[in-house]
């Protein structure tokens, strides 16, 4: 691990006092980073309506914001939409909505094969016992398919939310729309739910808009960003507000590509020599598992991929799921394309993102009769078609229908 020199010119003005409020203790269930401490940033989106609650979660240091959302309801109470880890610091930031604008009353889990989003939704409702909770269809659990109850929810409020919208409480205030892909005894769903009075979106994977600068949950901790804003595995880096720019945008490339064209792996036996020269002693423990080096022209990526920070769908849903069913994708965005929001509100990255039913539809481009990518790079998508013909070989999803 390269040795980072961290300045103190970004601690937030906000950060809780006691870092016990940031354990969270079930986090071996899904082990993603950070692991057990989960700090939790609440942003204001519509005033007195709709507020955020991130989280920051990923692999070797490819941490990316996950998302809550709160929306308050207009006989009182609060609509929570995609849980995060309930640790003291984000249940007291909930409780503080609650005095104000009344108890939590729906919790909606909005994914079936979202792990790091159905992990917390038992614990989350735990604590608001007088919640209703509802949840996507065709769930599934991995590597035994399990009752809900035996995976941590309560068994009698929760729901699993039906075809027709108007069959759930609040259905006078949000509009929802489900897809369904089957792939092969497992599936990929979503709930993509509209608030009518804000004219709000709120998604959960499908779509989603990539800031140029770290969101401000990352910059909490910013070793991430100063660990990939190394040119190689051994580089030395200076905290900046340039080096933590560089270290997001590699972070981005890795999040949605895996091994993006502007990366080239280090032969073992240069990295092997490298490691032995270092005084760290964590760098010699890492050598092997993260030998690297960016290809100067790496920029590139980042700037297909951003594209000025349009709405877009992640690479590896257009690459492994939603071409396997493209028709009923289609017609999942074309209905969500039908309602008047102004803004979309993901589950991960940027938030809220200023976009049009237009915006939203033509982030499907890709599974129409003549496909889009969207501007991305071709060659960055060459590890993922690699994945899905292994994939596809071993019978473990099915073929692409586009």
């Amino acid at each position: 691990m390269s040795q980072v020199v961290q300045q103190s010119n970004h601690s937030p003005s906000d950060a809780p006092a006691d870092p016990a409020d940031w354990v969270w203790r079930f986090w071996w269930t899904v082990p993603l980073y950070p692991y057990s401490r989960r700090r939790t940033l609440r942003k204001e989106v519509v005033k007195d309506t709709i507020w955020t609650f991130d989280q920051i979660q990923g692999i070797i240091y490819v941490a990316v914001p996950i998302r809550m959302t709160i929306v308050r309801l207009v006989a009182g109470g609060l609509l929570v939409y995609a849980p995060v880890a309930p640790t003291k610091e984000c249940i007291r930031l909930v409780r503080e909505l609650e005095s104000q604008h009344g108890a939590v009353k729906y919790i909606i889990l909005p994914t079936v094969s979202g792990l790091e989003h159905k992990v917390f939704v038992g614990p989350f409702a735990r604590h608001f016992p007088d919640a209703q909770v509802y949840v996507a269809p065709n769930q599934w659990s991995f590597p035994v398919n399990l009752p809900l109850s035996w995976l941590g929810f309560p068994p009698r409020r929760t729901h699993i939310l039906s075809a027709n919208p108007a069959d759930v409480p609040f259905a006078d205030e949000f509009a929802y729309a489900l897809l369904h892909v089957p792939l092969k005894g497992r599936s990929f769903g979503e709930v993509a739910l509209f608030h009518r009075a804000s004219c709000t979106l709120l998604v959960a994977d499908s779509v989603l808009s990539i800031p140029n600068e770290p969101p401000d949950v990352v910059q909490l901790d910013p070793y991430p960003l100063l660990f990939h804003a190394r040119d190689n595995g051994f580089d030395r880096v200076i905290d900046s507000e340039t080096t933590r720019r560089k270290g997001w945008q590699r972070i981005c490339l890795f999040a949605f590509y895996f091994r993006p064209s502007a990366m080239e792996t280090v032969p073992l036996g240069r990295a092997w020599r490298e490691a032995q020269q270092a005084e760290d002693r964590s760098r010699k423990a890492l050598f092997g598992l993260f030998p690297f080096a960016w290809k100067p022209d790496w920029k590139q990526s980042f700037e297909a991929l951003r594209g000025e920070g349009r709405l877009f769908v992640a690479p590896i849903l257009q690459t492994l799921i939603l071409n396997r069913a493209p028709q009923e994708t289609l017609a999942w965005a074309e209905q969500i394309a039908q309602w008047d929001f102004q803004q979309i509100i993901p589950c991960h990255f940027d938030a809220p993102i200023a976009a049009t039913p237009q915006d939203f539809r033509q982030a499907f481009a890709f599974l129409d009769s003549q496909p889009q990518q969207g501007g991305l790079l071709p060659e960055d998508f060459e590890f993922l078609r690699e994945l899905e013909a292994g994939l596809v070989q071993r019978g473990i999803t099915p073929p692409a229908k586009v």
